[in-house]
């Protein structure tokens, strides 16, 4: 038996991107914008493809991906900010809703959605962190999109199979 295999493809020449970046942080959320920009540049996506729009905070993040998704647009989209604990359970609330409302616009939308959103105990590890994290939410960004084109690809390709014949 033969197991098939999809190699994961970096290639961003095409692939349109959508990037929300919370603006709360902006030191560490400028930071990541700005890696990830380079990344995107470097894997090959234009800057004619991409589109960056800023909210407030990380619990404002899901309902503009969200809306970016509904468009239909994008390929991938990327969620940009930085949660830093603080003295209150804030922190656990804007952690968890972000991430979980991330979680569920890419789900619904079937649309690749990389959570580059920091969650640090402080400041210092907030801007340790942020150039390869922005970098990173880049690459998945890219290669969770071109494979999600490839499946899709797959399923219109076994829709064609006249199994009657």
């Amino acid at each position: 038996m033969t197991v098939g295999h999809y190699e994961s493809n970096l290639d961003g020449a095409g692939v349109r991107v959508g990037i929300v970046q919370a603006r709360f942080n902006a030191t560490v959320g400028n930071g990541l914008l700005s890696s990830c920009l380079a990344e995107l540049a470097r894997l090959g996506v234009m800057n004619e493809d991409i589109l960056h729009v800023t909210v407030p905070g990380a619990l404002e993040v899901p309902l503009a991906l969200q809306k970016m998704a509904a468009t239909n647009q994008f390929d991938a989209l990327i969620a940009l900010g930085a949660v830093i604990r603080g003295e209150t359970y804030h922190f656990e609330l804007v952690s968890n809703e972000s991430g979980a409302g991330i979680t569920r616009v890419g789900l619904d939308s079937g649309i690749p959605i990389a959570n580059g959103i920091l969650t640090t105990e402080n400041d210092e590890q907030a801007e340790v962190r942020m150039q390869e994290k922005g970098a990173d939410a880049a690459r998945v960004a890219v290669e969770m999109a071109n494979l999600a084109l490839a499946l899709e690809e797959l399923a219109e390709a076994t829709e064609d199979i006249d199994y009657d014949a």
